[in-house]
């Protein structure tokens, strides 16, 4: 917990899962007394998520930007095959 006035600040808990509840980024994981707590994921250390992987609903594998690196450096090596 990293937020700096949550009373559990500085503990920390395993993850169970991460969803939108209530309109908002939450976390959830087992308390001391193994009952389901969520909190706000900002109010945490996890990472943020994957803005792409997000609005493409798992649709699409490859970003456009990865693809266009890949068909640069594709072009490069084939380019550098072609002068040996």
């Amino acid at each position: 917990m990293t937020h700096p006035f949550h009373p559990l600040h500085g503990k920390r808990f395993v993850l169970v899962s991460r969803r939108l509840n209530w309109g908002e980024d939450r976390v959830m994981y087992f308390d001391a007394n193994k009952r389901l707590r969520s909190v706000l994921a900002s109010w945490t250390d996890v990472p943020e998520p994957d803005l792409f992987a997000q609005a493409s609903g798992v649709r699409s594998s490859f970003r456009t930007d990865d693809l266009l690196r890949l068909r640069a450096l594709i072009d490069h090596l084939l380019g550098a095959r072609d002068v040996k």
